[in-house]
């Protein structure tokens, strides 16, 4: 992803009335009828993809996870599907690309659709040493967290059950863009909203996980999730299982999200942005340092809470 220029412009800032969406106590809170979320759970799922290495598309750490996330996928969803393709990328071509579906309560009528990117970028061209910017970026939060909390939500819905219908869509080739080319992001969302996996497949909404483990993340309210879906963004914030949520006026960030509304799908971006940052995100961004360490567990749990309160509030 990348921040569009209208961060200037929007900044992440709110009026005199806005307050935060919730206190920390009510992180520990779950959804009526269901067990809390298991952020511990999906803290060691995230470290599980970045011990292969950086998952950069087309290289053996890529093939080795994607054969990872299938089978784990297939331990929690009534569906798996393997969807591949070919891209064309900014700077290195004609790119294969593999998208991972993984379906909950197929013959469901009312569909939720959550997304995150698995792969991490080649180049780690935001740190801070110019040595570094042709080493490939680990992704403990861009890329892993996501997937992590997706992974660790399959398995508490397939032990309590929902009548809900799930698809959970592990997006590839989201990070081999340029800064000023928007297209060339999200290129498997791109690839998937194109060739979406059930034909006229039309769920209520969708949510994009991205950059969603930091301790010290900050979940406001992203510019193109309110122009496409503020409806959604007001459930979604107003669902929020912890601090780390603000309801402010964030900035615009060029994310797989954009992709799936522009195919009339409405869906929203959680996703840390930083109003103090040079990049407009976490220092860890696009750098060799984005491991492991900066990783909290917490923050994982308070963001697949919120999913679960979606879910719950959707199923009433």
């Amino acid at each position: 992803m990348v921040l569009a220029a209208l961060m200037t412009a929007c900044g992440s800032t709110g009026s005199s009335t806005t307050t935060e969406a919730t206190s920390d106590t009510t992180a520990a809170t779950a959804a009526v009828g269901r067990a809390q979320f298991n952020g511990d759970a999906a803290y060691e799922l995230t470290r599980q993809q970045c011990d292969f290495g950086p998952r950069v598309p087309a290289t053996s750490a890529h093939a080795k996870c994607a054969d990872w996330l299938i089978a784990t996928l297939k331990t929690s969803c009534d569906t798996v599907i393997l969807q591949t393709g070919t891209v064309q990328t900014a700077t290195q071509g004609a790119l294969g690309i593999k998208n991972i579906i993984g379906i909950i309560n197929p013959d469901a009528s009312q569909r939720l659709l959550l997304l995150a990117h698995w792969d991490t970028r080649p180049w780690a061209d935001n740190d801070p040493d110019p040595a570094n910017h042709k080493r490939p970026v680990l992704g403990a939060n861009d890329g892993a967290s996501g997937v992590g909390v997706l992974l660790q939500l399959a398995q508490q819905l397939k032990a309590e059950g929902t009548t809900l219908g799930i698809d959970i869509v592990l997006v590839d080739a989201e990070d081999m863009g340029e800064n000023d080319n928007e297209d060339s992001w999200g290129l498997g969302t791109q690839y998937w909203a194109a060739h979406p996996h059930v034909q006229g497949y039309k769920p209520l909404f969708g949510i994009l996980l991205d950059m969603v483990g930091a301790p010290d993340a900050t979940f406001s309210r992203e510019y193109y999730s309110m122009q496409y879906a503020s409806g959604v963004v007001d459930l979604v914030w107003s669902l929020a299982a912890g601090s780390h949520f603000k309801n402010v006026q964030g900035g615009a960030v060029t994310d797989d999200h954009v992709f799936i509304n522009r195919a009339g799908i409405p869906c929203v971006d959680i996703i840390d942005m930083r109003s103090d940052s040079d990049t407009g995100f976490c220092p860890e961004w696009h750098t060799i340092d984005d491991t492991m360490p900066h990783i909290s567990a917490a923050t994982l749990g308070e963001v697949g809470q919120t999913l679960l309160n979606v879910i719950a509030d959707l199923e009433q």
